[in-house]
């Protein structure tokens, strides 16, 4: 039971109007309850206890509630206040029974911290059977148990800021009995780990469902959303409005590296596509892929993304869109999603994919890059060298133009280029503006080399991981503010190191430009770069990239002060090298110092002297150092950084001994040791662990130079981390009960431990050691510096290695076969150490230290005199190279350093060694050669005798036997095993100017000028002891060769031409400080150089004459080595006969021996002793016993024919005896093989090293019996001890076996092998007939050890019986775990009986009774049909799945419903596999390829195994067998019906993202295709078919249930498939042929379908399980079964028993069946695969199989599940009326005024788009319309959507059915008729939740609209479906967007009503006012006389706009012409007149 205890509330802001009614809702797992309200209040008090029971369960460490507070209204949606988010796992963990959290802040939706925070109790008790143990979870921040893919990361993902950022968060819980103690909430580092998966390229799948948008930006929009990831692209259909619904799944397959799949990142962006601009981005989203992988079940479900401007992050939200997001792996299962969406799940601010309680802010990275150093060169140094020539000062370092370019999350910007500068100095700042906490995790760095021409190179890659320099600090919970961890990115500054190819600079393309791009592991260093980033929140940036000002830069020089250290290295040995050739040296460097080829860094004594490699006598080569080890000295300048590695250091020292006591518990757990030992081990455990943690002391930052701000962060993070650790461990020992259950804690404190030990800002570069044959690299190894730095602070601070020896693999670059083969197993020892503390270099260095000065004096031979005249090209002093000349004089001992003796002749023993060095026995051989003119005859050549490459040898007679050596043979013969004729010549043709051939054949032609034979004799070793005397007889120390070249021999012959010897003198220091003087020999020794040779020669000299160093050892240690083989399991198959022929060769240090070959087996049991005698090694035995060299086991399989191949390799560390009379046990362990990285099997050995003294000489362990003359077997008390046990072996028999060699298997037999002993059932006469064994049980008495850890597998052999006597192997299989199959043989145990007589069905062959009930069934079916049935069975499917709104009355009706599994039924853990009578086992065959894919599968083998140990004692009874009772074994005929219901997310197969899938069913040779019945267009289909095929078991037991992909034109694809096997179903005892109903009805849609009935049924499992058949009462009411009583009443208590029910003693039959644990009905959901992609997941099927043996009589009816049919709709909307109305135009009497017309339509319909007529002329906004709008549709009540077909393009075939929520868009337009119409505004209904419309115009606002309700008073109607409503009239208004808010454009009054296809036909309506105009009829709109179109109505445009307006205008002007009329006459008239009246003519 959880209690929430919701307390109070705080600090809720205001209203506008008055105060909010607070409200609370606490939500746990999808179950809501409520708090009362409280009126007008700020600080609520609730004290509310809200109960949720957990039905049993226990509580979960990932549970969390989540709290909402929303202001309560009476009518209308409450509005949310905040809300926040709490973890349970303090409570899941058991650490209290309650956890209070006190002033949790509240969100609001935007993310935003509101200022309110609540206080809530929250108690939990536990069910009674989970005691909460601390070993079940106790940190819930860092579950690494990395397999489940459930570790439960904070809600979502990388920031918990659970509290600590937000100031609060559930306080220490206190127990009653420890009052205070402190709280256990662990520190969470970084983002979990990614998992742990095989870093080889392997198979992924991205699925990204984008659902829906909300409140997306704009007017009039159409959205399409853009999908990007892995540089696929993909993108939605084009939707309407701000609210689109999409509902589209998208797949990306890739394959590739895990660790670059996570760093990919997936886009996912929302454009306007109706706009063409460059704005028509409206929002955008990123995240990493490993942050979906890192989520629980890898996937984000429903979660809604907060869409942001990608240019203005801080602009805040662009809308959101839900999206689903599912990684798939290898063999995932990707989880399952409920389609139908819930309230909960449309509350966005409870579902936004953020990390919870965080709010996202938006931030700036600024990364200041300041400067770089030691770039290599990277262009061609054509120029430099035409400059040189015409006397120019060339430069090669400066060949490089860099520029560094910084990407992150899907942004790249760069620096400015700086030309031909190897150090540039940019000094810039990059501004990366991003949403914080960031979904992305890392910031790549990649420098290029601009090039002007080609494209730019990368000189190499970095990368800086925000999750390692960031925290988000709610994870430690303090009550004090300064001990406070969460902290933001920061790093440095800091020098950022870059590693890539080899730095040598060739025109040719660099083979591993790879490297250089971060893919695989860097071999050598390629400079570095210093840069600092830091965080600012919410900052605005002026410039992406700005110049960083100089105070900057000055503050910047202190973390760039440099300190000498000091590194030197002593080569021990290198072994194990595969193949002799050019000599060996070996080079180390770090950073730039010490590299040889490359001209740019500067050179230090940094290689060996070269070697020539050595045979050991059995596989392998080594180097022959003896006892002068050779010693490479290196000083560089870094900056100290000690106080950063010293932590590293000391907190991996606590890991590695956590480790190694980890490792020994948990191998005790596997040998199963008693309990009391077991917690011994344990004990010692945890108290070394406290006891480390408690002395755990890490170096303080204060006056260390370098320290960034990230020091000190990291430094209170591991502290903090630390201390709660330690607390843990502590509570751990004080409380734990079972030690198995703490390894997974111990484990997860390991990797916390090992995480705190990640420094991000490492800026000392690794050293990398190289292996040079000649001038070529070969092979490399790096090591971190921290692990052989020396440090003062602590013991602990030091590295691990440092000053120690250890064993190096070195490794080839960038290697193909991934290190199949070792090229060379190092042992060196090195120290690095500041220059101030070299002396403490002496308590490290063992032997003596000898540094000489050297040179070689060369002499040539003319005329049989020696002299220096001939040396051509040659100096008569030079160095080893003969290129560079030297002086004796010159030479001047270095300072600080003096001679100690003269120059005297050292012969270099390295490069002196003989071809036969090493070998017992040896093959000399010579060449006799013959030359001709082409036909002429043959005579000796002009070098008769000459080796295999031409050079001249000795000839046969003065060929004279070494001494210490006797030949074999008397006289040479010559070699006939090569292409040669019979007497031995081989033929070629000489073309000039070689003077040989290059090819030979075996015949001779007449062209042919050249002829060689070539004479072998073999010798044999006698004794070592000569050997030594010849060393000393060349005292004058000369050394010859026959050219000028390198293989120089001692002993000179006839043909040498040429000779030198080597002169050293030895220097001392001139004050004795002991070894670490070697470090002053700082450039070595002071070679006068003229000023004028050029740079490159002065670093010639320099590196040439640096000093030999090399270190002596005075005395070594002969040593006795035992390596016990005892066996191998699972290694690979490298033979096509499905087996290999291992052996091993041993190799330890410098010797190796080898093991027999087993043939034909990939378990081999060598049980061999390989005893190395005596082993010099050099150095003090204690630091042997300390760090003993690694025994390296290689595997190998043996070919006839061909070089034997690799099968991996394994180290073993050997058990050190110094004083063998001293009993060690030493035991035999189990060891990884690796094969390319991977794992190849395993095998058992164990090792022990003795040291043997003169002294002790008698005390050696006696000699291991023998086996054969040389083979010792493994002695007794260190081999496994036995127990004879039995294996009965249950042979059923073959199964789907392919052909072998191109034939068919026939006749097969089965061989069982087990620890040594062989076992072989009968031939199966004809495979064809019978595919089964006649005798099916076999028995093996076998010796298999007591300890489990040793049992040995048990092997199948199938052999088919061939013609002749030919018997190959067609098949194998391996078993290795034997503990499944282990039984008592004395328990009679129910089970085993019911798996022995499975004779349920098989055997009930005669005794089948059917009784035909009494009453007849056709009346009942009339019945039924007459009963109109609203329910069909998709109503009980989704009545069984909890779909409540789409069953109807079923469930009302208390019918049956079913079982839905969520994974195959052989996966439901309940029936055991369906394999309790036998198991199948896959047989293979064949080698293992390279590719991961195991061998391929041939067949497979039916049967089980019963494993009991016997007794010792002769006489004692033997046990039963338990294989007894069998069923009949003969094929059978079968009835199949296969249903297919649906299927679930189908992989794509067509280009728009769609599939057009049929089902295709095959069972044996039979196949179905319902191809005419695709459903085009869908990945979800609704099948619902039933398909009923007959077959044959056990032959046709493989039903293939495909789904394909219909294509008109090309081939269908499969999409994918499933495979059930029919006969494990039919044999079960679960009795899965046929699942059993809840109830027996003999009608309606849940009639049985079985053949028997239940009391059939009943007697046939009381067979089975061995009981007395059951009896029943006369009238059914009881029955007796297994000696119980069982009544009817009990089971019918509250069920109704409605007309379809059957008899009563059927009905109580049924319910005591399923009793039984037998398979209930079910439908059960598969999972597709392609064989393409065979481990990802191409969908699910979800289906059942009925399967009924003929012989049992009649079938029951099948059952109907035709899918159903959507039902016609038609939604008719009135436009009455419209007001207020935006006036949008000026007419041109400049009125404002409108011509308003209304556009409507449902989403998913566009184009049936409807118009109304236009009411012109609209002053006041009004319009009216009386216009009848009619949208026929789909619709599918149960699901609540309307289906959509259409075709998508003109040229689809097929129309696409889409499901779409019901919606009506409304749209208000201004008509234009000469431009393009205005946009009036729009409103959105949704028909399901109708927003009640208003009565009245006045009433009619924007708070109607969900989401924008404000002030408390208004109080909305909930909202109503208008499919339950019919019919409703009213006003609702229309929106429109003005600078960026929402705003009122106008009001629209509607009639909306929802018509069925039956009312249709009697209530017609007409579109528009068209005929039939009825229900209702609508009239001509009345609308003012003003209302027409100026354009067509001239006359009425005269009267109402010309006369209207100006009408006054025109008297006006009318009265104003006759005026003027009247005066314009008068003054025409008024002289006339005038003049009249003067004249007066008249009078």
């Amino acid at each position: 039971m959880l209690r929430v205890i919701v307390e109070s509330a705080s600090g809720i802001p205001k209203k506008r109007l008055g105060n909010p009614d607070p409200i609370a809702a606490v939500t746990f797992r999808g179950e809501k309850k409520k708090t009362k309200a409280i009126d007008n209040e700020l600080n609520p008090v609730w004290n509310e206890r809200l109960e949720f029971d957990l039905k049993g369960s226990s509580l979960d460490p990932s549970s969390f509630i989540s709290v909402v507070v929303k202001d309560f209204e009476t009518i209308g949606k409450d509005k949310l206040i905040g809300s926040a988010k709490i973890s349970l796992r303090d409570l899941a963990s058991g650490q209290g029974k309650s956890l209070p959290s006190k002033n949790v802040p509240l969100i609001n939706e935007k993310q935003q911290a509101t200022g309110a925070t609540i206080d809530l109790l929250i108690r939990y008790d536990a069910p009674i059977s989970t005691t909460p143990s601390l070993n079940e979870q106790p940190d819930g921040d860092v579950t690494h148990n990395v397999d489940d893919g459930h570790s439960d990361e904070g809600e979502e993902g990388e920031a918990d800021m659970e509290g600590g950022g937000q100031g609060g968060s559930p306080g220490a819980p206190t127990q009653p009995n420890q009052p205070g103690r402190p709280n256990n909430k662990p520190v969470r580092l970084s983002r979990k780990r990614h998992r742990a998966l095989a870093n080889r390229p392997q198979d992924f799948q991205i699925r990204v469902r984008v659902i829906k948008g909300r409140q997306l930006p704009g007017n009039n929009i159409k959205p399409v959303v853009k999908v990007n990831t892995c540089g696929q692209t993909h993108r939605t259909r084009i939707r309407r409005g701000n609210n689109p619904f999409f509902d589209e799944m998208f797949f990306y397959n890739v394959n590739m590296l895990p660790s670059e799949l996570f760093d990919e990142s997936i886009s996912i962006q929302v454009y306007d596509s109706s706009s063409l601009r460059a704005d028509s981005l409206m929002g955008e989203f990123k995240l990493d892929v490993g942050y979906i992988y890192d989520e629980p079940a890898h996937a984000i479900m429903r979660k809604w993304l907060l869409l942001s401007d990608p240019d203005d992050p801080s602009s805040g939200a662009r809308g959101y869109l839900e999206v689903s997001i599912i990684v798939v792996g290898t063999g995932d299962a990707p989880p399952s999603e409920r389609k139908e969406t819930s309230e909960e799940q449309d509350d966005i601010e409870n579902n936004l994919l953020l990390p919870a309680g965080v709010t996202m802010q938006s931030a700036t990275l600024s990364l200041k890059v300041y400067r770089a150093e030691d770039m290599p060169q990277m262009d061609d140094a054509f120029t430099q060298t035409v400059k040189q020539v015409f006397g120019g000062n060339g430069d090669r370092k400066n060949l490089v133009d860099p520029y560094l370019e910084v990407s992150f999350a899907g942004k790249k910007l760069c620096t400015k280029i700086i030309e031909k500068n190897a150090n540039p100095e940019w000094n810039q700042l990059i501004n990366l503006q991003v949403k914080f906490p960031s979904m992305c995790e890392r910031i790549k760095l990649t420098m290029y080399d601009w090039d002007r021409l080609t494209r730019n190179d990368t000189i190499g890659t970095s990368f800086l991981n925000l999750s390692q320099m960031s925290s988000s600090g709610g994870e430690i919970e303090t009550s004090t503010a300064e001990s406070e961890v969460g902290f933001l990115p920061a790093f440095g500054p800091c020098y950022v190191n870059l590693y890539g190819s080899p730095r040598e600079f060739t025109g040719l393309p660099d083979p591993y430009e790879e490297l250089n791009h971060g893919k695989g592991e860097g071999v050598a260093y390629r400079g570095r770069v210093l840069v600092e980033l830091s965080t600012q929140l919410d900052g605005k940036i002026n410039k992406i990239v700005e110049d960083i000002p100089s105070d900057d830069i000055l503050v910047v020089q202190k973390y760039q002060r440099r300190r000498k250290y000091s590194l030197c290295a002593v080569f021990h040995g290198a072994c194990m090298l595969q193949e002799p050739g050019e000599p060996i040296q070996f080079e180390v460097s770090i950073g730039n110092y010490g590299n040889k080829l490359d001209s740019t860094c500067k050179p230090l004594a940094s290689t060996t002297r070269f070697s020539f490699a050595v045979f050991d006598g059995n596989q392998y080569y080594y180097l022959p150092w003896a006892d002068t080890k050779p010693v490479v000295i290196l000083t560089s300048y870094w900056e100290d950084i000690s106080h950063r590695l010293d932590s590293v250091n000391v907190l991996l020292s606590v890991a590695e001994k956590l480790e190694s006591h980890l490792t020994s518990l948990k191998i005790a757990i596997l040998a199963k040791v008693p309990d009391s030992r077991l917690g011994e081990i344990w004990l010692k455990l945890i108290n070394h662990m406290i006891e480390d943690l408690n002395g755990l002391r890490l170096p303080g930052m204060e006056g260390q130079p370098n320290v960034t701000a990230l020091d000190l962060q990291i430094k209170n993070l591991r502290d903090a981390a630390v201390d709660n650790i330690t607390q843990m461990v502590t509570r751990m020992r004080e409380e734990a009960a079972d030690v198995r259950a703490t390894v997974s804690d111990i484990e997860d404190w390991l990797d916390r431990i090992k995480q705190l030990a990640e420094e991000p800002q490492s800026s000392m570069p690794d050293v990398i050691i190289w292996m040079l044959r000649k001038e070529k690299r070969v092979a490399f190894a790096r090591v971190p510096a921290n692990q052989i730095l020396y440090s003062n602070f602590s013991e602990q601070a030091c590295g691990k290695h440092c000053g120690k020896t250890q064993t190096i693999f070195m490794q080839y670059p960038m290697d193909k076969n991934k290190g199949v083969k070792i090229p060379v197993q190092l042992r060196v020892n090195m120290w690095l150490g500041l220059s101030a503390h070299e002396k403490k270099f002496n308590s490290f260095s063992e032997g003596s230290f000898r540094v000489y000065a050297e040179m070689y004096e060369n002499q040539a031979q003319v005329f049989g005199k020696w002299g220096t005249n001939e040396l051509v090209g040659r100096y008569k002093f030079s160095d080893v190279t003969g290129k560079v000349k030297l002086k004796q004089e010159r030479f001047m001992p270095p300072r600080g350093w003096e001679w100690e003796e003269d120059w005297l002749v050292d012969p270099e023993r390295c490069l002196l060694t003989e071809a036969d060095a090493g070998h017992k026995e040896f093959t000399d051989e010579v060449f006799q050669n013959d030359t001709r003119f082409p036909g002429g005859e043959w005579k000796p050549a002009a070098e008769p005798y000459t080796d295999v490459n031409g050079e001249k040898v000795q000839s046969l007679e003065e060929f004279d036997c070494p001494p210490g050596w006797t030949w074999e043979k008397d006289s040479w013969s010559f070699d006939s095993n090569k292409a040669v004729d019979e007497q031995g010549w081989e033929y070629g043709l000489t073309i000039p100017p070689d003077n040989k051939p290059k090819s030979w054949v075996a015949a001779e032609k007449m062209y042919h000028v050249h002829r060689r034979k070539r004479f072998i004799r073999p010798r044999k070793k006698t004794s070592d002891k000569v050997a030594v005397a010849v060393r000393r007889e060349s005292v004058e120390g000369w050394e010859y060769s026959s050219l000028i070249g390198w293989k120089f021999h001692r002993k000179e012959r006839s043909t040498d031409m040429f000779r030198r010897r080597c002169w050293r003198r030895k220097m001392v220091p001139s004050d004795g400080i002991g070894a670490s003087a070697i470090f002053g020999l700082e450039g070595a020794l002071g070679v006068d150089v003229d000023e004028k040779a050029s740079k490159m020669d002065a670093a010639k000299r320099f590196g040439l004459n640096t000093p030999t160093v090399s270190c002596r050892f005075s005395r070594s240690y002969i040593y006795h080595l035992r390596v016990y083989v005892y066996q191998a399991r699972n290694l690979c198959a490298m033979d096509k006969d499905s087996f290999s022929d291992p052996y091993a060769h041993v190799s330890f240090l410098h010797v190796s021996k080898t093991t027999e070959v087993i043939r034909a087996t990939l378990n081999p049991t060598w049980d061999q002793t390989l005893i190395f005698e005596d082993i010099e090694i050099y150095g003090d035995p204690q630091t042997i016993a300390r760090n003993p060299p690694d025994v390296v086991l290689e595997l190998y399989d043996s070919d006839q024919v061909g070089n034997d191949e690799p099968l991996g390799y394994c180290t073993c560390p050997p058990v050190v005896k110094l004083n063998p009379s001293v009993a060690v046990t030493t035991k035999l362990l189990w060891f990884p093989v690796t094969k390319k990285g991977r794992g190849a099997g395993e095998v058992l050995l164990a090792a022990e090293l003795l040291l043997k003294d003169k002294a002790n000489q008698g005390e050696l362990p006696l000699v291991p019996p023998r086996r054969g003359e040389k083979l010792y077997m493994v002695p007794q008390g260190i081999r496994p001890v036995v127990q004879l046990t039995a294996i009965e072996v249950l042979t059923w028999g073959l199964r789907n076996m392919k052909t072998y060699q191109l034939a068919t298997v026939t006749s097969p037999s089965l061989i069982v092998e087990c620890g040594g002993e062989i076992v072989q059932t009968a031939v199966i006469k004809n495979f064809k007939k019978n595919p089964n064994f006649p005798g099916s049980v076999l028995l093996l008495k076998v010796l298999l050890p007591k300890d489990e850890m040793y049992t040995p597998p048990i092997v199948l052999k199938v052999i088919d019986h061939r013609p002749f006597g030919r018997k190959p192997v067609v098949g194998q299989c391996t078993i290795n775990c034997l503990d499944e199959f282990r039984c008592d043989p004395y328990q009679i145990n129910n089970e085993v009986h019911r798996s022995a007589r499975v004779a349920m069905i098989t055997a009930a062959h005669g005794d089948v009774v059917i009784n035909i009930e009494g009453r007849p069934i056709m009346t009942a079916e009339l019945k039924a049909e007459k009963e109109e049935e609203t329910v069909d069975w998709w109503s009980k499917f989704f009545a069984s799945i909890g779909q409540e709104k789409k069953c109807g009355p079923y469930l009302k009706k208390r019918y049956d419903t079913l079982q839905v599994y969520k994974c195959e039924l052989e996966k439901v853990e309940e029936f055991q596999g369906l394999t309790d009578f036998c198991s199948t086992f896959k047989l293979q065959r064949g080698k293992t390829e390279d590719d991961e894919d195991d061998p391929s599968v041939v067949g497979e083998f039916k049967g089980s195994f019963k494993i009991y140990p016997l007794s010792d004692d002769p006489g004692a009874p033997t046990p039963h067998r338990q294989f007894r009772e069998l069923p009949e074994s003969g094929p059978q005929e079968c009835v199949v019906r296969i249903y297919v219901v649906r299927c679930i997310d189908l992989q794509p197969k067509d280009t728009n993202g769609m599939c057009d899938p049929y089902i295709k069913i095959a069972l044996g040779r039979k196949t179905l295709e319902d191809r005419d019945n695709y459903q085009p267009n869908t990945l979800n289909p609704e099948i619902g078919r039933m398909f009923e095929l007959s077959c044959f078991l056990p032959h046709d037991k493989d039903l293939k249930i495909a789904v394909y992909d219909f294509d008109l034109l090309s081939r269908d694809e499969k999409v994918g498939e499933t495979v059930i096997d029919l006969e494990n179903r039919l044999l079960s005892c679960f009795r899965s042929c046929c699942g059993l109903p809840q109830t027996y009805c003999v009608s309606g849609i849940n009639q049985w379908r079985d053949q028997l009935k239940p009391s059939q049924i009943l007697m046939n499992t009381a067979k089975v399980q061995g009981v007395p058949p059951p009896r029943i009462e006369g009238d059914g009411s009881s029955l007796t079964f297994s000696g119980k009583e069982y009544y009817l009443q009990d089971f019918e208590t509250n069920t109704v028993i409605h007309q379809h029910m059957g008899p009563a003693r059927e009905r109580l039959a049924l319910h005591v069946l399923r009793n039984q644990g037998l398979v209930p009905e079910h439908v059960e959901t598969r999972t597709l695969f392609s064989s393409h992609q065979p481990n990802l997941s191409q969908g699910q099927i979800q289906m059942w199989v009925d399967v009924f043996p003929k012989n049992l009589g009649l079938l029951g009816p099948p059952c109907e599940i035709t899918p159903r049919k959507p039902m016609k709709y038609s939604l008719r909307a009135i436009v009455w009326n419209t007001t207020e109305v935006i006036l949008d135009e000026t007419s041109i009497t400049g009125e404002n005024m409108s011509d308003i017309y209304v556009k409507g339509w449902m989403p998913g319909m566009e184009e049936d788009k409807q118009k109304t007529d236009v009411h012109y002329r609209s002053l006041d906004g009004d319009g009216n319309f009386n216009w009848r709008f009619s949208f026929g549709f789909d619709y599918l009540p149960a699901e609540q959507l309307c289906v959509v077909s259409r075709k998508e393009h003109f040229w689809n075939l097929d129309k696409t059915e889409f499901r779409i929520p019901p919606k009506l868009i409304i749209q208000i337009w201004d008509n234009d008729k000469f431009s393009l119409d205005d946009y009036l505004g729009s409103i959105e209904l949704d028909l399901l939740k109708l927003i009640p419309p208003a009565k009245t115009p006045e009433k009619c606002s924007l708070k109607m609209l969900p989401g924008m309700s404000v002030s408390a008073f208004s109080k909305n109607p909930p909202p109503n479906s208008l499919f339950s409503q019919k019919s409703v009239r009213g006003w609702w208004p229309c929106i429109m967007e003005q600078d960026g808010k929402q705003a009122l454009s106008g009001k629209v009054e509607m009639t909306l009503e929802i018509v069925e296809e039956k009312e249709m036909e009697e209530r017609p309506a007409g579109k528009g006012r068209d005929e039939p105009n009825m229900n209702p009829k609508l009239e001509q709109p009345n609308r003012p006389d003003t209302s027409f179109f100026w354009f067509i109505n001239p006359c009425k445009t005269m009267k109402f706009i010309v006369w209207r307006r100006f009408r006054w205008i025109f008297i006006g002007g009318i009265l104003l012409l006759l005026v003027i009329l009247f005066l314009g006459i008068l003054f025409y008239s008024l002289p006339n007149y005038i003049s009249m009246k003067i004249v007066k003519p008249f009078s």
